[in-house]
């Protein structure tokens, strides 16, 4: 405690010198600090982006084989899950954490207006969801549960097809089956598109949806986790899939994909493998029953995962280059300080003071000067993140990584963590040559010594 306090003496001693090197790695930290945090809160949002696409951060579908109709052709794989309770109380059964779950249908068409169409993605919802109605900016119009076949569609469609909440449009898909099929539908809401991608949804009820198509009473396509725990994905998807497999024993017509031969075949692409075991072109893929594919949205999107990675990487590079151009000036700082206090440190040597103790005040005296710094540049990195992301941004080009029109900013402790502990060891070991040499100093030598 004796060497803390002398280090922190030592440090108001010259302070102009201690004050710029201070603000120096106060800068290094705040640039680093600033590029995580804002390269994170982008892919954090892509990832939002597509969760909510896609349906979820775990997607378990029921998928039936269904035997060539004519001699020669081909096997289709229908996607139908008969049974909407069984997948949640498999959930329950497990103890799967989650914020939301959600039974959907989705189907792809076109919407037909005055010779204008416009590719779509049709989702049947459950419209009075808390999870969706939050996700719902509605530029006009709203929810009518009782009209039948109402259409939500995004601004940019309104607009490209010059369409008005109460107009009707043709949507033009497909049955469940395979076969053509139209509906007329009335625009019932507009909303508020945010990127690109869900420029292209459409959302009505399931009810309405699964008439469309022909979807079994009761049925749906797929079964959405929003989990508490993003990193839990792989776990989750395990969980339910040996739950299924379990099932499989007592009763043959179930049965689920397989993960673990899926990491075989296509380690890098999970999604691809468990692809390849549902392909209609190889006989022995062949099933009875319902088989549920269960996947994530790391195994559809594993880039995801790879950016956040390198992300991660690139800071922790940046983060090191900067400290040592710093540390080049620490070492440079602490050779002059010890010129400077060669005599003093003579005195203490010579009231007792051993040379680790001498040692101990360099090393500590810097490595506090570097945390202050540190940490000065963390909290003005925090402010700078928090104006930033009251601005709001209009660009579209960047939609797809903003959250509600604003940058977010995702900082990760365990990240920040290590940079303090990069700081650390990079400061001793810059002060290292410096405190060795206070320490083996002979104080009859030092006191002797004319600056």
């Amino acid at each position: 405690m004796k060497t803390i306090s002398l280090a922190l003496r030592n440090l108001t001693r010259n302070k102009r010198r201690n004050a710029i090197l201070a603000i120096a790695i106060a800068f290094g930290f705040f640039v680093v600090t600033a590029i995580d945090g804002l390269t994170s809160g982008m892919v954090g949002n892509m990832e939002n982006q597509i969760t909510q696409l896609v349906g979820g951060n775990v997607i378990t579908q029921g998928l039936e084989w269904l035997p060539p109709e004519t001699e020669g052709g081909k096997a289709k794989i229908v996607n139908i899950v008969r049974d909407r309770d069984y997948i949640k109380n498999i959930v329950d059964k497990c103890g799967i954490k989650y914020d939301y779950y959600s039974c959907f249908t989705s189907e792809s068409g076109q919407l037909i207006f005055n010779g204008k169409k416009s590719v779509a993605q049709l989702y049947g919802r459950d419209l009075t969801e808390k999870f969706l109605l939050d996700s719902f900016k509605f530029v006009s119009g709203g929810i009518n549960p009782e009209l039948e076949n109402g259409l939500i569609i995004s601004d940019k469609t309104a607009e490209s097809m010059n369409l008005q909440v109460g107009d009707q449009v043709i949507f033009s898909t497909s049955t469940v089956y395979g076969q053509n099929t139209f509906a007329d539908m009335t625009v019932m809401g507009i909303i508020k598109s945010n990127s690109f991608i869900n420029t292209m949804q459409a959302y009505c009820d399931i009810e309405d949806l699964n008439k469309i198509i022909e979807m079994p009473e009761g049925g749906y396509s797929m079964f959405s986790l929003y989990l508490k725990d993003k990193n839990q994905q792989t776990k989750a998807a395990m969980m339910i899939e040996n739950a299924i497999h379990a099932d499989h024993e007592t009763n043959p017509e179930i049965n689920a994909t397989s993960r673990l031969q899926a990491m075989k075949t296509n380690p890098n692409n999970i999604g691809r493998g468990i692809e390849k075991q549902l392909d209609v072109r190889k006989p022995e893929n062949e099933w009875k029953g319902v088989k549920y594919g269960v996947e994530t949205l790391y195994d559809e999107i594993p880039q995801i995962k790879t950016v956040l990675n390198i992300v991660h990487v690139i800071t922790t590079v940046i983060l090191i280059v900067i400290l040592l151009i710093v540390m080049v000036g620490v070492s440079n700082t602490y050779r002059m300080v010890l010129y400077e206090r060669i005599r003093e440190i003579g005195t203490m040597r010579a009231l007792g003071m051993t040379g680790k103790d001498t040692r101990r005040i360099f090393t500590n005296e810097a490595v506090i000067l570097c945390v202050i710094g540190a940490l000065a540049g963390l909290i003005f990195a925090g402010i700078v993140m928090f104006i930033v992301h009251l601005i709001p941004i209009t660009n579209e080009s960047l939609s797809f990584f903003l959250s509600k029109g604003h940058f977010s900013f995702k900082l990760s402790i365990l990240s920040i963590i290590i940079q303090y502990i990069i700081l650390i060891v990079l400061t001793t070991l810059a002060v290292r040559g410096s405190a060795k040499q206070a320490a083996r100093m002979s104080p009859a030598e030092a006191l002797r010594t004319v600056k």
